[in-house]
């Protein structure tokens, strides 16, 4: 017969008890049980379980198998040591002796175990303390400044609108900072054209000088032409004129000297005679 060492359920809902019973494998959880070895209430905190060594050890000895639950406990009392020392054929003061000396190693173990669960409690305890005056300290400052804020909301209004003046202010400037830049831009660019212009007009002035020179040199030269042939035909008409003026000169003189006329006649004539050379 395969036999389990296990828990068997107690107790009512919400309240569990355990009894450690010896069972046979096939049976149900809570069924009929072939014998009691201890017991286990899950809700204490110590001395929360009970097992009898004699029993469970002749159990063992009959091949019974432990549940994991139940080789916890043996462990925690120190069953399962003392069986194994027990299979590995001690004699029983030497098995005492050694139970002695485990018993004392888990005291100690218990007290640093204790000692350390004290230290790290009372370690998160001040870490605790320190948050919440931490908390509190903020609490009390933000308080502080909702209240300052709601005491001088006035100032804050006006001392963004300042600032808002001053960054349209510094827009505006920049503005015409670059609308300058772009005028000189434009200006400079028109001063270079006008450069440009100026000495192309400079480049081409002295050709078209030349050129009217040159014109107005073949029309002087074409109008004098003419001028000197007037004045040659104007000589050669003179010429014969002077001549038979001068004749008459003399003829009249002489024709004065043999009739005697008077002077004044003379002149007279010769007053009507330059008056028929301008009509001619």
């Amino acid at each position: 017969m395969a036999t389990r060492i296990r828990m068997k359920r107690m107790g009512r809902r919400n309240r569990p008890f355990f009894r450690v019973v010896v069972i046979d494998s096939r049976r149900q959880r809570d069924g009929a049980a072939i014998e009691e070895v201890g017991w286990y209430d899950p809700i204490k905190t110590e001395d929360n379980f009970s097992l009898k060594d004699d029993r469970l050890i002749h159990w063992l000895k009959q091949g019974a198998q432990p549940s994991d639950t139940v080789k916890n406990l043996m462990k925690k009392s120190g069953l399962s040591y003392r069986w194994h020392l027990m299979k590995q054929g001690l004699d029983e003061k030497t098995i005492d002796h050694e139970i002695q000396r485990w018993s004392l190693d888990r005291d100690e173990r218990l007290k640093k175990k204790t000692e350390d669960k004290a230290e790290t409690e009372a370690e998160a305890k001040e870490k605790a303390e320190a948050e919440a005056k931490v908390k509190e300290e903020a609490e009390v400052e933000d308080e502080t400044q909702e209240e300052a804020e709601v005491e001088e909301p006035v100032e804050t209004e006006g001392e963004a609108k300042t600032e808002e003046k001053a960054e349209e202010a510094e827009a505006e400037v920049k503005e015409e900072d670059t609308e300058l830049e772009e005028t000189a831009e434009v200006e400079t660019k028109a001063d270079e054209e006008a450069e440009v212009k100026k000495e192309e007009k400079t480049e081409e002035e002295p050709e078209e000088e030349a050129e009217a020179d040159e014109k107005e040199t073949e029309v002087k030269t074409e109008e004098e032409e003419p001028v000197e042939e007037e004045a040659e035909v104007e000589e050669e008409e003179t010429e014969p004129e002077a001549v038979a003026e001068v004749e008459e000169e003399a003829a009249v003189e002489a024709s004065a000297e043999e009739e005697g006329e008077p002077e004044e006649e003379k002149e007279k004539e010769k007053k009507k005679k330059p008056k028929k050379k301008e009509d001619g």
